[in-house]
């Protein structure tokens, strides 16, 4: 839903006494404490440090966190549940990715090697514990309208996400709504970005493992000549499936990685590659599998190849309920003005928040990460990822923002002490 646009600047409030401002002493705590995330990344179902990390700092605020069954990732309610009114969650993940961080001259740069957090899951971590801090101090003045869940989930980052075991885990027990924000490095420091709908797309892995008998390569016609054969299918399968699914879906094919052979003489007997699957339409992303099947099996046994596929369900599309994305716009116009509020469009990224979405309504945003004016492209799952750290106060408050709002929607009670 669009509307019309406003006169209010960025950084001017639209509700100045709207209150959980983040304090200052409290955002260089943040920026610290996400600079030590950073130097310290861990991988999914192995974020016992950062989920630590997260417990301590939640229980030295007076909070009880609840750490997950599989050890790692924790949930926190601020107020009391009556089960009644249903709480809002915040959702944040915090694994790493499997690379080197590349960024040279910041004093934060991991100290682990061939791990980063380069999709910048430490602001996302860092973002809800600053907004489960500010909003615990609310609860204690009697200020919080109703409980909220703050979610820290592991293993965004490995298919299909660990997402789906927190579901099963019980995290969304009395849950009615959940948000969250994911950082965008097109987007500057102080915006966020918002679209009700699909937001993201689907998202899958194939491993594809080619075989045939190998030989001399001064006699490929006695041979399956498979370097040729995988080069095909990388090649053909996209192209073939571009014919056989509408275009208005998206269904994309991008492969990753493609190997066979060890000498130059020698036609190998394999030849394995592997790659996502991306798709913006749900319909398309349910025949996705049997489609991607057919095309290779036919491209691969045009060379002679046997095929051996693994086609690995990821996550459907990240859909923002219209509501919840409203309620997001409302609160970033209360803390920084109509114009902090962006539209954007629809990404052939995946991510396993759709999960939740598929049993409660949601939204997520994208926060702006990009220092204004910075020339320099700083992409998501790069070695050289980094973030302008005021994105950390800009998160904080709209999250704070968003639940004092949607505690004033009809039937809200206030939330207060016992």
């Amino acid at each position: 839903m669009s509307r019309e646009p406003q006169t209010l600047p960025p950084g001017e409030p639209a509700e100045p006494s709207l209150p959980g401002r983040l304090p200052e002493h409290l955002r260089a705590e943040l920026i610290a404490f996400r600079r030590d995330l950073h130097m310290h990344p861990e991988l999914g179902h192995q974020e016992f440090r950062t989920t630590a990390a997260i417990k301590a700092r939640l229980e030295k605020a007076g909070l009880r966190p609840r750490v997950l069954a599989g050890g790692t990732g924790l949930i926190c309610d601020i107020g009391t549940w009556d089960g009644k009114r249903p709480m809002l969650a915040l959702r944040a993940d915090i694994d790493a990715l499997p690379i080197p961080d590349a960024k040279v001259g910041v004093p934060y740069r991991s100290t682990v090697p061939d791990r980063a957090h380069a999709c910048g899951h430490d602001v996302h971590t860092t973002t809800v514990l600053g907004t489960g801090l500010v909003l615990a101090d609310l609860h204690r003045q009697g200020l919080l309208p109703r409980p909220v869940r703050l979610l820290f989930q592991p293993a965004e980052e490995v298919l299909p996400g660990g997402a789906a075991e927190a579901i099963e885990s019980g995290v969304l027990d009395g849950v009615g709504r959940m948000i969250a924000v994911h950082c965008d490095p097109r987007v500057d420091a102080g915006k966020i970005g918002l679209r009700p709908g699909p937001i993201t797309s689907a998202c899958d892995r194939l491993e594809v493992t080619l075989t045939g008998p190998g030989g001399h390569t001064a006699r490929p016609h006695l041979t399956t000549d498979l370097v040729t054969a995988a080069a095909r299918v990388a090649v053909d399968v996209p192209a073939l499936l571009n014919r056989r699914v509408d275009t208005r879906s998206g269904l994309s094919v991008t492969w990753g990685r493609i190997s066979s052979g060890h000498a130059c003489n020698v036609i190998p007997m394999t030849a394995e590659l592997s790659g996502t699957i991306r798709c913006l339409d749900i319909n398309a992303w349910h025949d996705a599998p049997d489609l991607v099947h057919g095309a290779i099996d036919e491209v691969a046994a045009l060379h002679g190849a046997k095929t051996e596929i693994s086609y690995i369900r990821g996550v459907p599309p990240v859909v923002n309920d219209p509501a919840i994305t409203e309620l997001l716009r409302d609160a970033m116009a209360a803390r920084r003005g109509a114009r902090s509020v962006e539209d954007t469009e629809q990404s052939l990224g995946g991510e396993d928040f759709s999960w939740y979405l598929e049993h409660v309504p949601g939204a997520m945003a994208r926060l702006g990460v990009r220092t204004p004016g910075d020339p320099v492209k700083r992409d998501l799952h790069r070695g050289d990822f980094d973030v302008d750290e005021s994105a950390i106060t800009v998160g904080v408050e709209l999250f704070t923002a968003a639940a004092l709002l949607d505690g004033r929607r009809p039937g809200a009670a206030p939330e207060r002490r016992p």
